[in-house]
C-alpha cells in the first residue's frame, strides 16, 4: 500500500474514505469561492454515492479543514412513488436530483417552512431555479442515521432534519458572502 497526497492506492487504484471524498471536493471549492468571491470559512457537500440512511450531506469547515457537522439529505425520487437507486437530471419537471456545484440564495418561507433558493453554476444543475429546487427542511427526515433503512424522498430537493436545517441557517447567517453546496457522485 502506498500513501500519496492523502489517498491510498492498493494495486495501482485510487481509493478514498468517505472523510477524504469531502476533503478533496472542500479543496476543489475553496480554489472556486477564493476565485469568484464566495464563502471562504465553509462549504456544504452532499455525497450521493452514500446510502440515504446515512449523513452524507457534510456542512464543511475550510478554515479547520475538517467536518464541522453532518446530517441527513434526501434524493430526488423522479417523479416515482419510490425511486430504487439514484438517476439525476436537469430537466424541468424531473422530480430527479441534480448533480452540480449551487450557490446558497436567498431564504424564505415556503410550504416546507424556512428554505433557501438554489442557484446552479454547473451545465447539469442550471435549471435548479427554474425547477424550484431548494433547501428546504421535511418532518420525515430522521435525526441520525438509519442505515441500512433508506430515507424519505423528495422531489429533486435536498431536504433534511428540521434541526439539522436550523443549524445550516445558523451557519449561513454567520456568512458574508454565499455558501457554495456540491452533490456530487
Amino acid at each position: 500500500m502506498v500513501v500519496a497526497s492523502g489517498f491510498m492506492c492498493l494495486s495501482g487504484k485510487s481509493v478514498t474514505t468517505n472523510s477524504e471524498r469531502f476533503q478533496v471536493k472542500a479543496f476543489q471549492l475553496k480554489l472556486l469561492a477564493e476565485r469568484k468571491g464566495y464563502s471562504p470559512n465553509r462549504v456544504f457537500l452532499i455525497d450521493m454515492k452514500q446510502a440515504s440512511g446515512l449523513a452524507r450531506f457534510a456542512v464543511y469547515d475550510l478554515k479547520k479543514n475538517r467536518i464541522e457537522k453532518n446530517g441527513l439529505v434526501t434524493h430526488g425520487r423522479c417523479n416515482k412513488l419510490w425511486l430504487y437507486g439514484r438517476n439525476y437530471s436537469n430537466k424541468i419537471g424531473s422530480g430527479c436530483t441534480s448533480l452540480g456545484i449551487y450557490k446558497m440564495g436567498a431564504s424564505y418561507q415556503g410550504k416546507f417552512g424556512l428554505a433557501y433558493k438554489l442557484h446552479g453554476l454547473s451545465s447539469t444543475n442550471s435549471n435548479a431555479y427554474a425547477r424550484y429546487v431548494v433547501l428546504h427542511a421535511m418532518d420525515c427526515v430522521p435525526e441520525n442515521s438509519v442505515h441500512p433503512s433508506p430515507i424519505c424522498q423528495s422531489d429533486g430537493c435536498p431536504a433534511v432534519s428540521p434541526s439539522f436545517l436550523k443549524y445550516l441557517h445558523a451557519a449561513i447567517q454567520l456568512e458574508q458572502k454565499p455558501i457554495l453546496l456540491q452533490v456530487f457522485e
